[in-house]
């Protein structure tokens, strides 16, 4: 039996620029974290028979992988050469789908990981990032970029540079703990009740690169800005002034990314003293982050009564194994 534990993340700015069409002509980059809520993905083996049992959502009970309906794990399954006499399940510490925390791309390494243990062969992080990439872009046909794969498989707050030649550049965010852990408790998210498919959002604001480069350029040159602002020695609240402006000019991407009541919402945590957010990943709904210092985040809380709040820290490590047993 072979567990792993991989993060779901929040990603910060640069968001869009990690689409091929874009950083395969002007470079592409983002900022972004792993968070302490998780994807466990359990691999276990049958003995008494050669069939596949999956067992998310749904349960699926199969004698063929072609036969699986959940096509990531039937890709992933293709991908490792783990084709029969197994048992997959998943479990998550947040099991709503399309809240923007990037699940999809954490099952996906999550499983590559878990599948690739199963049969000995251990895998870099990087392999498990550029695989991952693989089966949700070329595979499964998900119009999305590839920047949840990264820092899935990575953890930690990181940048990730998308470059012209195709390659990724990984830099840690190296943070003296106690800022870490401050920038983590002027954090807060927020469910907007609001679930949506990321595909359609992400379709239409990959039609739009040619019209958008100069916003996409902009988010892009944030992305230093941000890694400047924490770097420094400076008061942490300019991260939550960078997170508005990227939202100012994300929201200009698609007119699907907002929504009135998501404007709402954001308007009344501004009012209340949260200086800046975003709708986490492709927008259109899921979870609302703010940046808020600890003595506002009561006020915010009391003016968004209506919204569950996911209390949640900002996470150090990737995808990794957290139980083997060996047959």
């Amino acid at each position: 039996m072979i567990i792993t534990q991989t993060p779901f993340r929040i990603s910060f700015v640069g968001g869009g620029t990690d689409f091929s069409d874009f950083f395969r002509a002007h470079g592409g980059a983002v900022l972004s974290s792993a968070i302490d809520k998780y994807l466990y993905v359990i691999v276990q083996k049958r003995y008494f028979d050669d069939l596949i049992y999956v067992n998310y959502s749904q349960k699926e009970i199969v004698d063929d992988v072609e036969k699986l309906e959940h096509r990531i794990v039937r890709e992933c399954m293709k991908k490792t050469g783990v084709l029969k006499g197994v048992e997959i399940t998943t479990v998550a510490d947040i099991p709503i789908a399309g809240t923007g925390l990037g699940s999809s791309s954490s099952l996906t390494v999550g499983l590559l990981n878990a599948l690739y243990l199963f049969r000995g062969i251990q895998k870099s992080t990087e392999e498990l990032a550029a695989e991952a990439c693989e089966i949700e872009i070329e595979k499964v046909k998900s119009p999305i970029g590839i920047q949840d794969q990264y820092i899935a498989a990575y953890g930690g707050l990181k940048r990730f540079d998308f470059n012209k030649n195709g390659t990724v550049t990984t830099k840690a965010i190296d943070l003296p703990e106690n800022r870490f852990r401050l920038l983590s408790h002027n954090l807060m998210l927020f469910y907007t009740h609001k679930t949506r498919k990321s595909e359609t959002i992400l379709s239409e604001q990959k039609t739009n690169i040619d019209q958008r480069q100069e916003e996409l350029l902009a988010l892009k040159e944030l992305v230093t800005k941000l890694e400047k602002s924490l770097l420094s020695e400076g008061n942490l609240d300019e991260f939550g002034q960078i997170l508005n402006e990227n939202w100012e000019l994300k929201k200009k991407l698609t007119g699907k990314i907002s929504s009135p009541d998501i404007d709402a919402m954001y308007q009344k945590a501004l009012n209340a003293g949260a200086i800046g957010g975003k709708i986490a990943g492709a927008g259109g709904g899921g979870v609302l982050l703010l940046y808020c210092p600890p003595e506002k985040q009561n006020a915010v809380r009391k003016i968004l009564p209506e919204y569950r709040e996911l209390h949640f820290h900002l996470a150090h490590g990737g995808s990794q194994p957290i139980f083997i047993k060996p047959d």
